[in-house]
């Protein structure tokens, strides 16, 4: 499908599919968005829940690379180690990635930004010593993890344009992933997907969303 490049309300840019008229990030803001779903609510919540300095994240649709970055430039400020797995069945290209403006935006390095790119699929990567990546290229229902992550970011495209992403069945498939009282973050809050998580065995809890959304959903196993 063919991907154009659309400026959200806070500079960042994201890419936008016309197909479906659906963006990798929130219209109202790339980082604003990830920052607020992924890091505060998903990442601090669940360092402080297991009070640790090092935690396993899985997240479901790497896509740019900006959760993965915004986690890395924590692992780092705050000397984090964090085992971080990105799983997509559709890989941006390397001409994509380079349109993107994320480093400038948040002051941080440019360099840091092309090796979460650049380094292997299939095969862990120290991007640095505080953080180590796998990059695997699959679909979401073909993860069989069990007991492995205490975080998962699911970030996957909206429920209106691919519900097979958001039923029971994948959602067990996290449940699994997941460690005794692992977390998952989404930026999706609506009552089928809720009601999907709590039929796996979730308890969930709705939270205030990024901007340009009321709500977001935090589930524990």
């Amino acid at each position: 499908m063919k991907r154009e490049f659309l400026t959200t309300g806070d500079g960042s840019i994201t890419i936008h599919i016309p197909e479906w008229n659906e963006q990798y990030h929130s219209k109202h803001g790339a980082i604003a968005e990830a920052v607020h779903v992924f890091i505060k609510t998903g990442l601090h919540y669940a360092v402080e829940k297991r009070d640790t300095k090092s935690i396993s994240i899985l997240e479901i649709g790497f896509g740019t690379g900006l959760n993965a970055y915004l986690t890395l430039q924590q692992a780092i400020e705050r000397d984090w180690k964090i085992d971080y797995t990105g799983v997509e069945g559709y890989p941006v290209s390397a001409s994509e990635i380079a349109q993107l403006n994320y480093p400038s935006l948040i002051n941080a390095s440019e360099d840091e930004f092309q090796i979460l790119h650049t380094s292997v699929w299939e095969k862990p990567s120290e991007i640095h010593k505080n953080f180590q990546l796998r990059k695997q290229k699959k679909f979401f229902s073909e993860i069989e993890a069990t007991s492995e992550f205490d975080l998962i970011y699911y970030d996957a495209f909206g429920a209106r344009v691919q519900p097979e992403l958001w039923t029971e069945a994948v959602f067990q498939r996290m449940y699994d992933a997941l460690k005794p009282k692992g977390v998952l973050v989404t930026y999706a809050a609506k009552g089928s997907v809720r009601r999907a998580m709590q039929t796996v065995g979730f308890t969930t809890e709705r939270l205030p969303g990024p901007p340009g959304k009321r709500e977001m959903l935090r589930a524990v196993k």
